[in-house]
């Protein structure tokens, strides 16, 4: 069957935000607007559990009002196809963001028009540069007391280097914001109502601030009115810098007035270099509205259909050997081997569905596909295209699609998929390390070999989750990004998979590091009749830079250790290293040079260097006055000021450092560094202190040596866990 759209009217963006900046709340409009559903369930209408929006249709995402995974939707606006993934803003469920940015195209980020710029808005847009995402702004809840369109968009530009380009500003705030002004069509929109059916009226830039409805209290607002002419000037002049022939053509007109008015320009000339701009990631349009009072998401839809790429616009993905270094690229194009990398695995009590963002080729049900990550073949059952947690069965999917296959049997997150014929490996994601472990055991004796079964199928699901048996107590073990994430996951093994499991007080993930420099011999000698065993080492350990990792060093000379012993070696102190002699956690951030050694003809082998080796790395790690790392959070808590002494109080008392503090909207917010082992059950205290008002965000940092007379005290604390 061929082709039925072309790539070019197509969008596959994500909806990525800080919590509670509407991101749910837009998807939940642009599938009204779009004609995808003909009703609209709001996020604090779902809590009774009784109904549930499209995306978040979780047990648990109805019950906080928050979404925990991504959920991916397919709709159409004026002849284009729109794949919208509305992805989590929890810092606990990061990895969401991180898998979603990784086959997207282009990104829609939310701004709460009160608070701005958020820590986890920060962190999505690291994340959005990691991986080339292009992105527009879209500055939301413009409704509420304390809305500030300027401080949101100084934000954008200040905190997150952004580009960005004014193609919107508001016309009022909260109770008096009645629309918007567009700076690139050169009209403004006011509507007649709230309701989700209301409609507009467009009005000439220069008759808005003549207009009865727009004659605004606040100074502000009464300001963006008046330099609405020459906001779009500027618009208009910065959108075309974008592309040469264009900007020439306004250099030859003089000024943007005369440019505007002659034949040489058109509306069609400047969205193509705003779009320019935007696909290439050197401007960052803006745009504004209050997807809870029904303003501004349909012209949201338009600027998607406008500004973001379409599937390869902006270059295909990228192939690499297997230790990672690239090789080529994979463009998105039918007439190729298929291509496609595996984002996401749900499980449930009835199978799997593996997510798939297709990059090259045509696959059909029946086709076979070669997991090149884990040299496995995959028979394709059923093809199917998600609406958040509905089905519908495809017969064929191609390059730019995003679907979902049924039970795959060996597929992780991350896998690539090929053509069995041209088997290549695409660019794997990056997950982040979990920080905090708890023990897990299942409420009823008889289910362990079910509790087994689920947690396996939570961890393939979830790279940001690790699981391990504790050798001294033999407890199973489950790691993850922080409370809330491990919380949800055991919650959702008795939901989905009928599993009831007990979770144990958490615990934090300690690392350990070499104190100083150490030169260490070791010598292994064995001699039990028959060929014995001997080897002996000499390597010098030396603490290294943070987040350098364990690295190797041959620096034999002469023949001192064979060639063929010194991988022995280099494996026996990558295994040795992940436990340490402080407390047996894993040793972060050193370097192994192995400068000299001793063999013998008959008794030496790669088993005896490795005995050597570990025994070496023990030994030296102990005299070199080892540290214990303890990971460290980057913490912010917004609250009212009158709060602000209480918490900043308590955040020195809990070993933390205070590294900013200031105004945002009506609220005053505090920023700092706190080690994760003093922030459990926080929340209760924050609750506590500022009657509930306040709210704070957390998320790993780094890792920061814990001090000599603390080292004693939390061993104690941990143990007692």
């Amino acid at each position: 069957m061929p082709r039925q759209k072309p790539l070019s009217l197509y969008r596959n963006i994500g909806i990525i935000a800080h919590i509670d900046a509407g991101k749910t709340t837009t998807t939940e409009r642009v599938l009204y607007y779009t004609g995808k559903k003909h009703q609209i369930v709001d996020v604090h209408d779902t809590k009774d559990g009784k109904g549930s929006t499209t995306t978040d249709y979780l047990e648990q995402e109805r019950k906080r009002g928050i979404t925990i995974q991504s959920a991916a939707v397919s709709t159409e606006w004026k002849g284009h196809q729109i794949n919208v993934i509305d992805t989590p803003g929890h810092v606990d469920f990061t990895i969401e963001v991180n898998r979603s940015l990784r086959v997207l195209d282009g990104a829609v980020v939310v701004f709460d028009g009160v608070a701005g710029v958020e820590p986890q808005t920060e962190t999505n847009w690291r994340l959005a540069d990691q991986y080339n995402v292009p992105r527009m702004c879209y500055i939301n809840k413009m409704d509420r007391i304390g809305a500030n369109f300027k401080h949101a968009v100084e934000g954008i530009k200040n905190r997150l280097g952004a580009n960005a380009l004014l193609c919107q500003v508001p016309l009022g705030s909260h109770d008096e914001f009645i629309g918007m002004a567009d700076l690139v069509a050169g009209v403004a929109y006011v509507w007649q109502g709230d309701d989700k059916d209301s409609t507009w009226e467009s009005i000439p830039l220069d008759q808005v601030a003549s207009h009865p409805k727009c004659q605004f209290t606040a100074a502000g607002d009464r300001e963006w009115v008046a330099n609405l002419v020459k906001l779009h000037e500027e618009t208009i002049e910065r959108a075309l810098e974008m592309d040469d022939e264009a900007f020439d053509k306004l250099l030859h007109a003089g000024d943007v007035e005369t440019f505007v008015k002659s034949s040489d320009f058109s509306m069609d000339l400047l969205k193509k270099a705003i779009r320019k701009g935007c696909v290439s990631g050197k401007l960052v349009p803006v745009f504004c509205g209050s997807s809870y009072r029904n303003k501004g998401v349909q012209q949201l839809l338009d600027a998607v259909v406008d500004y973001m790429p379409y599937p390869g616009e902006n270059g295909g993905i990228a192939l690499v050997d297997e230790d990672g270094h690239v090789v080529g690229e994979q463009g998105v194009v039918d007439e190729a081997p298929a291509r496609l990398l595996a984002f996401k695995v749900i499980n449930d009590q009835f199978g799997s569905l593996t997510f798939c963002r297709i990059y090259s080729g045509v696959i059909k049900k029946g086709d076979t596909l070669q997991n090149v990550t884990r040299g496995k073949k995959e028979r394709i059952g059923r093809i199917v295209e998600v609406q958040a947690n509905a089905t519908k069965d495809i017969e064929e999917v191609r390059a730019g699609d995003i679907c979902a296959f049924v039970s795959l049997k060996e597929t992780e997150t991350g896998d690539s998929l090929t053509d069995p014929a041209h088997p290549v490996l695409l660019e794997r994601m990056r997950f982040p390390d979990p920080v905090i472990s708890v023990a897990v055991e299942p409420k009823n004796r008889n289910d362990i070999d079910k509790l087994s079964t689920a947690l396996y199928k939570m961890v393939k699901a979830d790279p940001s989750l690790k699981l391990e048996v504790d050798k001294e107590t033999g407890e199973t073990v489950l790691k993850g990004m922080g409370e809330l994430h491990l919380e949800i996951t055991i919650d959702r093994m008795r939901t989905e998979l009928g599993v009831d499991a007990s979770m144990g007080k958490p615990r934090v993930s300690f690392r350990e590091a070499f104190g100083k420099t150490v030169e260490h011999t070791y010598t292994h000698k064995k001699q039990s009749g028959g060929s014995g065993q001997f080897a002996e080492v000499k390597v010098i350990f030396e603490r290294g830079e943070p987040g350098s990792g364990v690295v190797f060093s041959d620096e034999i000379v002469g023949g001192r250790v064979p060639r063929e012993y010194i991988p022995a070696v280099e494996h026996a102190i990558t295994v040795e290293s992940r436990e340490g002699q402080v407390a047996g956690y894993e040793v972060l951030d050193f370097k192994a040079r192995l400068v000299d050694g001793k063999y013998h003809d008959v008794d030496s082998s790669a088993l005896a260097f490795e005995i050597a080796g570990k025994a070496c790395f023990r030994e030296a790690h102990k005299l070199s006055n080892p540290k214990l790392l303890e990971p460290v959070m980057k913490l912010e808590v917004v609250t009212e000021a009158d709060y602000l002494g209480d918490v900043i109080g308590d955040i020195n008392r809990r070993r933390g450092s205070v590294s900013d503090q200031g105004q945002r909207g009506t609220n005053a917010f505090v920023q700092g560094f706190v080690p994760l082992a003093e922030m459990f059950g926080y929340i209760n205290f924050l609750r506590s202190a500022t009657s509930g008002r306040g709210t704070f965000t957390m998320e790993f940092d780094h890792y920061e040596e814990v001090p000599a007379s603390m080292v004693a005290k939390l061993m104690e604390k941990e143990g007692a866990k």
